[in-house]
């Protein structure tokens, strides 16, 4: 098995890879979750291929558990879905020394966390990622939250796992569009902290080759998100580095209607795009745009995405933003990403001039 351990004061864990540690999970999640009752958050598409094996783990183990289903998708991550889910966990009688496990992917792995951080003003809960996505991100760092009308991500919380499970054997499960996805968010550690790993990517250049060694890029992705959460669990410095083409990958997601691009995909596209706009702030290599393209086109990613001027004025209202500024992340080379402050409106004179509105 291997692992590593997020040190947070008071909050720490660790997060667990093995190929078949669902049939473990019971066991090793004791320890951790004093209550009888563990309440499973998955979605349509993978409760009939793991609830159940989860299920039996846990009942192995002493615990009771309920599974509660959410259809797959975007669609789910939503307040309306999310009350529906506080009411049926007050209807199966949890407390707060029960718990939550989030099993899927990371529409799951937020709305069951931000479920878990919010119902009795806190319960336990466990992240168990089920796709590439979220065993390389979004399962580690304790950030869980739902879409708002105006945008992706917008009510949440930050609160810690108490243990994340990873079962890279999963991913042969995985429709290839959500693999490609997934590979997006590998490629973007690459680019903002190891450059090595992005050559790695750029030699390996197909699933089965990334596969053979799946639980190795994993935990080095794993790491890197542990070693920038330590250093700033609160997102407010060296966390927002992580946000390299998310800020104008959300703007696509929402511009898609959180259903004409996936999230992997509205980062593909929005790691170029920044790429073209830190070259034209100064700060980016102009090689660098070429060499993003290529790889993410090698795993059959986006490397542009349609937006209006309209789409991109929603980043006034982005997370980032700040009065009347926003933090832009930037690569200063391949392997290197720094943060930028600029005016809401520069960016946006900058998207018009880097040809991103359609």
């Amino acid at each position: 098995m291997s692992s590593l351990r997020v040190n947070l004061p008071g909050r720490e864990y660790d997060i667990l890879s093995e190929p078949g540690i669902l049939d473990r999970a019971g066991a090793l999640l004791r320890p951790v979750l004093p209550g009888s009752l563990a309440v499973i958050v998955t979605d349509s598409n993978v409760e009939p291929l793991y609830a159940s094996r989860l299920a039996r783990s846990l009942l192995r183990s002493g615990f009771h558990s309920a599974i509660l289903e959410v259809p797959a998708g975007e669609q789910s991550k939503t307040p309306e879905v999310l009350f529906e889910l506080w009411e049926q966990m007050m209807d199966l009688g949890l407390t707060r020394s029960d718990a939550v496990l989030a099993l899927g992917g990371g529409v799951v792995g937020d709305l069951g966390g931000f479920a878990a951080a919010t119902i009795l003003r806190g319960v336990r809960y466990v992240q168990i990622p089920t796709t590439l996505l979220a065993q390389v991100d979004s399962s580690v760092g304790g950030k869980v939250a739902v879409d708002l009308e105006a945008g992706k991500n917008l009510a949440g919380a930050f609160y810690q796992p108490r243990m994340v499970l990873m079962d890279p054997e999963v991913l042969r499960t995985l429709p290839e569009r959500e693999f490609r996805g997934g590979m997006a968010e590998v490629i973007k550690y690459g680019c903002i902290r190891d450059a090595a790993l992005f050559s790695k990517l750029e030699a390996l250049g197909s699933r089965e080759a990334v596969m053979e060694r799946a639980e190795g890029i994993i935990l080095r992705c794993c790491d890197i998100k542990r070693e920038l959460v330590e250093q700033d669990e609160r997102d407010t410095g060296a966390r927002m580095l992580l946000n390299f083409g998310h800020t104008l990958g959300h703007v696509y997601e929402k511009a898609g209607g959180y259903a004409r691009y996936i999230h992997g995909e509205a980062v593909a596209a929005g790691m170029v795009a920044a790429a073209r706009l830190g070259r034209l702030l100064g700060v980016t290599p102009p090689e660098t745009e070429a060499r993003i393209a290529a790889l993410l086109r090698t795993f059959g990613l986006p490397v542009s995405l349609p937006a209006r001027r309209k789409d991109f004025e929603a980043l006034a209202r982005d997370k980032k933003a700040s009065g009347n500024t926003i933090t832009f992340i930037a690569l200063s080379e391949l392997g290197r990403a720094e943060p930028v402050r600029l005016e809401t409106a520069r960016l946006l004179e900058l998207i018009e001039e880097a040809g991103l509105c359609t």
